[in-house]
């Protein structure tokens, strides 16, 4: 059974810097496509970032374009989002998601993790 944890979540001021991490665990991270997405209270939930199996393509929602990097680490199972420059915008629950190539054809991604709570004070 494929299991997401996400971690690093926090409080931060206006401006500032947060990294979170997903580690995956009973599956095959190296062959699966990645993704961050975010839920804010009230809003239906958002595409953050995207990142291939090899970080061979990578794609950002232009909210968040040159202020958030992801990252993924094969040999650690671990998929990173580091985040500078934070706005209260960007408060959320952060949930990672895997897409397994051999997974269902009826939805992009196969595998999500419970969340971390991302808060940004003005």
């Amino acid at each position: 059974q494929v299991h997401l944890a996400e971690s690093g979540g926090g409080s931060v001021q206006t401006g500032g810097s947060l990294t979170i991490s997903c580690l995956v665990s009973g599956g095959s991270f190296g062959n699966y496509g990645m993704a961050w997405f975010r839920q804010a209270p009230g809003k239906a939930r958002e595409d953050v970032a995207h990142i291939t199996w090899n970080s061979g393509s990578i794609v950002y929602a232009a909210s968040v374009r040159g202020r958030f990097t992801i990252s993924r680490d094969n040999d650690k199972n671990t998929l990173f989002l580091q985040m500078d420059n934070l706005k209260p915008e960007d408060t959320a629950v952060y949930i990672c998601a895997a897409a397994d190539p051999a997974g269902s054809p009826h939805q992009e991604y196969d595998y999500w993790g419970q969340g971390t709570q991302v808060t940004v004070s003005s």
